[in-house]
């Protein structure tokens, strides 16, 4: 088992819940700067061991792994912290806002020699996992196109004032997720070209960037793919469309995930059609209220970085790939500005 300490106690919640109820962890401390957050979650969870200071996670020797959840504008020092301070390092996406801190990160890691995982969940519910099983065995035949989208009813997110301010955009709030399924399926994108425009709910709302965007990537082998963001509006019943999902289409085959559907469908090359649900892990997904939180997948991807630790093989995505994932989201919002495509390697030179 691997002692766990948590810093950032919003989105940690999940992280709290995955750790008390997996047998691959042991949750040794919490931290979060404000202290009544503190004790919210030290009350909810019965788990009295937190602290304000992030320099105590980092010089308790028995703690392994530090999960970091904090804004964005923080992950590339906590990072550093934690691996100058011989911890694991488990960050939530999205990874880094600044690119120019990547060489100076993946130096240290190679240094430490410690592993950094990116806690892009989405690729960790049941249909996701599924997808990529049969993709992998070949059920749908050669990879052509992948489609994936998350468009959401979030204007409840317009009551929260970090969402009104000039820093958030829902292009990494929340087209990273179907950002990451395009990049598992086609890691090498070339160039991307997309629109976006801030909608009439969330200009009323009080947005300031774009909260609907449809975006057109190239892969070097030619292969192209799309992306799909709309997210201050009502939304079409689960009956007829997820949230969010991710389309393969194959040679000999197609799929689709339908995230927090806990659907999956699938024609694969024999021309047999399935849908399987999962209704019955609904619990272990959504622990809290509503589906705010999902707590089941952050368990799962905590699983799996215990097993990459014990087991001596690499969790991804990892640093690379983040960072790699990073580059895209900054060519995307180049486009945005733009209006004209964006190639990839620009990015790293500007």
């Amino acid at each position: 088992m691997l002692n766990l300490g948590i810093l950032g106690l919003g989105e940690g919640r999940s992280t709290m819940s995955a750790a008390l109820q997996s047998k691959k962890w042991i949750l040794k401390k919490i931290c979060d700067v404000k202290e009544e957050l503190c004790l919210q979650r030290s009350k909810e969870f019965d788990f009295p061991h937190y602290t304000l200071r992030y320099e105590d996670m980092l010089n308790d020797p028995s703690i392994d792994v530090i999960a970091i959840y904090t804004p964005d504008k923080f992950h590339a020092e906590h990072i550093k912290q934690a691996l100058l301070h011989n911890k694991h390092v488990v960050c939530t996406k999205p990874l880094i806002d600044d690119l120019s801190k990547a060489a100076a990160l993946l130096a240290l890691q190679k240094q430490t020699g410690k592993r950094v995982f990116v806690g892009q969940s989405s690729r960790f519910f049941e249909p996701m996992k599924r997808q990529r099983a049969d993709y992998e065995a070949g059920a749908i035949g050669e990879l052509v196109t992948v489609e994936a989208y998350y468009h959401a009813d979030h204007r409840w997110f317009l009551g929260k004032g970090w969402s009104l301010e000039k820093a958030f955009k829902w292009l990494y709030g929340g087209l990273s997720h179907p950002v990451d399924f395009i990049r598992w399926y086609l890691p090498e994108i070339e160039a991307v070209m997309g629109y976006g425009m801030l909608s009439p709910n969330g200009k009323a709302g009080g947005l300031q960037n774009e909260d609907t965007m449809h975006f057109i990537f190239k892969a070097k082998d030619g292969r192209i793919a799309r992306v799909s963001g709309v997210y201050s509006g009502p939304v079409q019943p689960v009956i007829r469309d997820s949230e969010m999902s991710c389309i393969l289409r194959g040679t000999e085959g197609c799929s689709q995930g339908d995230y927090m559907d806990l659907r999956y469908a699938i024609t694969d090359k024999m021309g047999e059609e399935k849908i399987v649900t999962w209704e019955h892990k609904l619990k272990h997904y959504f622990r809290f209220e509503g589906k705010s939180h999902h707590a089941g997948e952050y368990q799962n991807y905590l699983e799996y970085f215990a097993d990459s630790i014990e087991q001596g093989f690499t969790a991804y995505p990892d640093l690379q790939e983040g960072i790699g994932t990073i580059a895209v989201l900054k060519a995307m919002e180049q486009s945005l500005e733009t209006g004209l495509p964006v190639k990839i390697s620009s990015i790293w030179k500007s």
